[in-house]
């Protein structure tokens, strides 16, 4: 197949590289820009744990601390891998999404032993510290990267779209498919996508979607990558 891959750059890079490893065509077009947030460094004294809810977190933040022996409780497997890449150790992964790491941290942390630091993005900092606040654990959320929108659909996607060279794209979040959706309308090209599949990490993301048409929406049965790589059909043997 031929699939769009609308991740941040970084990501779409690694995950086109599983793509092809499918027999399949990634086309890397980005909706979604990462900007990390310059500051000092961090010295995390008192703290007994990182949250981490997206392998840009990790990425942000081992760039802004110098320690990798603090336990990492990640959100699902890529940000785990990301996390033991820059040298972290130990790393649980909650295998979900954000409620399943409040479950997960809840589960294995005491909050008599320090303050929880969560490595944030400017979009998700709050909902995981207001949920373990709840649990009695006490949070530091450090907003460490932003992601910014598209102003026009990259390139790759306007040309793909254009000449009907897709099979589908994917979609990693709600943020990134409206985003999507808006660029696609801006760029009049709306009936492009109705012989597409919409492959969703979520239903909040192919809720996201609307009022585009496509001639199906396939949504992962857990938010994470490996879940949507799993709709995606192997190629037909060449015959």
């Amino acid at each position: 197949m031929r699939l769009l891959v609308t991740r941040p750059r970084d990501d779409a890079e690694a995950f086109a590289g599983l793509l092809r490893a499918r027999g399949h065509e990634a086309i890397i077009a980005p909706v979604m820009e990462v900007h990390f947030i310059p500051g000092a460094q961090l010295t995390c004294q008192g703290v007994q744990a990182v949250l981490a809810t997206s392998a840009n977190g990790i990425r942000a933040l081992a760039q802004r601390m110098e320690r990798r022996d603090l336990t990492v409780y990640a959100v699902g497997p890529q940000t785990a891998e990301a996390a033991r890449m820059a040298g972290f150790v130990p790393v649980i992964n909650a295998s979900g999404d954000s409620a399943q790491l409040v479950e997960t941290v809840a589960g294995q942390a005491d909050p008599k032993n320090g303050v929880l630091l969560h490595a944030a993005g400017a979009e998700t900092a709050g909902r995981v510290k207001q949920a373990l606040t709840a649990r009695g654990f006490a949070v530091e959320t450090v907003v460490l990267y932003e992601a910014l929108p598209a102003t026009q659909l990259p390139e790759a996607a306007l040309e793909a779209l254009k000449n009907s060279a897709l099979d589908g794209v994917l979609l990693f979040s709600p943020r990134s498919a409206k985003t999507f959706a808006t660029l696609v309308q801006q760029a009049k090209l709306g009936e492009e996508c109705v012989g597409l599949v919409a492959f969703c990490i979520s239903a909040a993301t192919a809720e996201a979607l609307t009022p585009l048409m496509f001639s199906r929406v396939a949504v992962a049965g857990t938010p994470n990558q490996g879940a949507i790589l799993d709709l995606i059909p192997g190629p037909e043997p060449v015959r």
